[in-house]
C-alpha cells in the first residue's frame, strides 16, 4: 500500500454529490503491478456506497476486479442488498462490462466493512479498514 491515509475529496467539486477517496497499491511479488482501491460515498444516502479494486496494466485500460457495493441500488434480481461484483471471463467475451455479474452478500451493510472485506477477500496488506474512518466520539 502506497497511500494508507489517502484523504476524502468531493465530487464534483462545483456541487458534491459523493464523496470518494484511492489508495494506490503494488503487487506482493511482482512490484510492477500497480493496483487502485477506492471508496466512494453518496453524501444524501448513506447506504449507497461503492468500494472497489482495479487493476491499472502499464499502457492499457484500468480493470475492475471486483466492486463491493451497498443496498442503494437494485441490481438485476438483487433488491437492495449488499452484492459483490467479480470480473469475470465469461463477462468480458460476452462484451459486457467484466465485473458485470452481481452475487448477493450478507457479509457488509457499511462503506467500511465492505472495504475490510474487500482486503480479506484480496489479501492487501498495510491498509486497516477500520483506521481509516475517524471516530467521531
Amino acid at each position: 500500500m502506497r497511500n494508507s491515509r489517502a484523504r476524502w475529496s468531493e465530487k464534483p467539486q462545483a456541487r458534491p454529490v459523493h464523496r470518494q477517496r484511492n489508495f494506490r497499491a503494488v503487487g506482493e511479488g511482482d512490484r510492477t503491478a500497480k493496483f487502485q482501491i477506492y471508496q466512494r460515498q453518496n453524501l444524501s444516502d448513506e447506504h449507497d456506497f461503492s468500494c472497489g479494486i482495479l487493476y491499472l496494466p502499464h499502457g492499457g485500460e484500468p480493470l475492475t476486479l471486483a466492486r463491493y457495493n451497498g443496498p442503494g441500488h437494485e441490481h438485476g434480481d438483487i433488491a437492495y442488498r449488499p452484492h459483490i461484483h467479480r470480473a469475470s471471463e465469461r463477462a468480458i467475451l460476452a462484451g459486457r462490462k467484466p465485473e458485470s455479474d452481481a452475487t448477493a452478500t450478507d457479509r457488509f451493510q457499511s462503506l467500511e466493512v465492505a472495504l475490510a472485506c474487500l482486503v480479506e477477500d484480496f489479501r492487501v496488506t498495510g491498509l486497516s479498514p477500520m483506521e481509516t474512518h475517524p471516530r467521531l466520539f
